[in-house]
């Protein structure tokens, strides 16, 4: 069974959770930046067509298998929006202060504040293979709160809770997240789909 897998990913929050993820199964994890791999355009209009895109490239060009993921925040008063351009809508924005600003700007006088997380996880091989697994967490939005996390993290409290996810332990956050829970169902196929 191979321990090399690329996280086919330039986002150091994102890789850091995913190391720790997948550390208990020995598998070590490479960067898209220790990899030399060039940011993959996300021309997809769905979250499993861009981590798609993203897992065969780095596939691809490293040999190696390799993972992707593409995730957002679906906000449902706004027809779930950011979605698919969570990360450009932030850009946009100026950066996340401004993006939460805006954000909660956007939904004064609605009384639909919840939300949820949305994640897919890519594994490509080599052959051009590939297998997705999705992960979601429902929520609803506040005023940011916390230092931790990364993204939208800060007005992100997931339902049950009183903390958002930037509050909140890393252990707890990924066990509930919703890159924790695709995470799950990825490593429920390990075994039979890493192979050497």
């Amino acid at each position: 069974m191979t321990k090399q897998l690329i996280f086919a990913s330039h986002n150091a929050g994102k890789i850091k959770e995913i190391r720790s993820l997948l550390k208990p199964m020995g598998v070590e994890v490479l960067s898209a930046d220790e990899a030399d791999l060039p940011e993959t355009p996300e021309t997809g209009e769905t979250f499993a067509q861009n981590a798609a895109l993203k897992a065969t490239a780095a596939a691809a060009a490293s040999g190696l298998p390799a993972l992707a993921d593409d995730s957002g925040l679906c906000v449902h008063a706004l027809k779930n929006a950011p979605g698919v351009l969570t990360a450009r809508y932030a850009q946009k924005c100026g950066g996340y202060e401004a993006a939460f600003a805006d954000l909660l700007k956007n939904l004064v006088g609605k009384k639909d504040q919840t939300a949820h997380f949305a994640c897919v996880i890519a594994l490509a091989f080599p052959n051009g293979s590939v297998k997705t697994y999705e992960g979601r967490c429902d929520g609803q939005i506040v005023p940011p709160r916390g230092a931790d996390g990364f993204g939208f993290d800060p007005v992100f409290e997931p339902k049950g809770y009183q903390q958002t996810f930037a509050e909140l332990p890393a252990d707890v956050k990924n066990r509930i997240s919703h890159r924790g829970r695709a995470m799950r169902a990825f490593l429920a196929d390990f075994e039979t789909l890493i192979e050497t």
